[in-house]
C-alpha cells in the first residue's frame, strides 16, 4: 500500500494494532524510551542511547509476531511507524484509544 500523507496511513496503522496486548506491549516499549531518554539526559550515559531502539522495536515487533500475527509497519514504513507509534502512545495517555 503507498499512502499520500500520515493522515491517510494511521487509520491503517490503527488495523494492525487491533488486540489489546500489542497495543499493550506498545505502549509499555514507548514509556520504556521516554524513561530511558530521561536517564541519558540526566547522566549522559550512552548505553541508555542504545537501548531505547532495542526496547521501543522489541516490544512493539514481539507483539506482531506473538499476539497480533502481522508483519510491522514500520518494515515498509518507517517514519510514518514511529510517528503512529508516539501518536498511538499519547492517544493511550489520554484516553482516547483505550487498551482494554
Amino acid at each position: 500500500m503507498d499512502f499520500k500523507s500520515f493522515s491517510e496511513f494511521y487509520p491503517f496503522y490503527l488495523s494492525q494494532h487491533s488486540r489489546a496486548g500489542t497495543k499493550l506491549l506498545h505502549f509499555l516499549g514507548t514509556s520504556l524510551v521516554f524513561i530511558l531518554l530521561m536517564l541519558y539526559i540526566y547522566t549522559l550515559e550512552l548505553m541508555y542511547l542504545y537501548m531505547m531502539p532495542a526496547c521501543g522495536y522489541g516490544f512493539a515487533w514481539a507483539s506482531h509476531f506473538f499476539i497480533e500475527k502481522n508483519n510491522p509497519a514500520t518494515f515498509k514504513h518507517p517514519l510514518y511507524s514511529l510517528r503512529g507509534d508516539f501518536l498511538m502512545f499519547f492517544q493511550i495517555l489520554t484516553g482516547r484509544i483505550n487498551i482494554f
